[in-house]
């Protein structure tokens, strides 16, 4: 099997908004846009892709299940400022910096309630 690139999608209920929400957070823009579909581009053979599910006539009311892991190089310090980054842009906090077993860990949640895991990368 040949793969070119391997796309993590998260179901959003408003795409564009939620594009805004990552590239924020990321600090990185779109690769690729339509209304209800967009994509980071998050290095070889990776990207994100936020899907609204519009044509899978999903309800704004289906639970969104995803978890999204933002690897990070640095260690505990770098990760607290990103935690304090998040903090101050109002970003829903769901568990404060931890070590669980792996390293120092935080979970935030998007707009939607999909989860996002900021971890020690390796």
């Amino acid at each position: 099997m040949t793969t070119t690139s391997v796309v993590s999608i998260v179901y959003v209920n408003d795409a564009p908004a939620a594009a805004r929400f990552y590239g924020d957070l990321l600090g990185m823009s779109p690769s690729f846009e339509t209304s209800g579909y967009i994509t980071f581009d998050l290095g070889p053979g990776a990207d994100l892709g936020l899907w609204s599910g519009q044509f899978e006539d999903l309800s704004p009311d289906v639970p969104r299940t995803s978890e999204v892991c933002v690897a990070i190089d640095g260690g505990p310090d770098e990760l607290d400022a990103i935690f304090k980054q998040w903090q101050a842009k109002g970003v829903t906090i769901l568990r404060a910096p931890q070590d669980v077993g792996f390293g120092p860990t935080f979970l935030a949640a998007d707009p939607d309630g999909n989860r996002i895991r900021v971890a020690p990368g390796g």
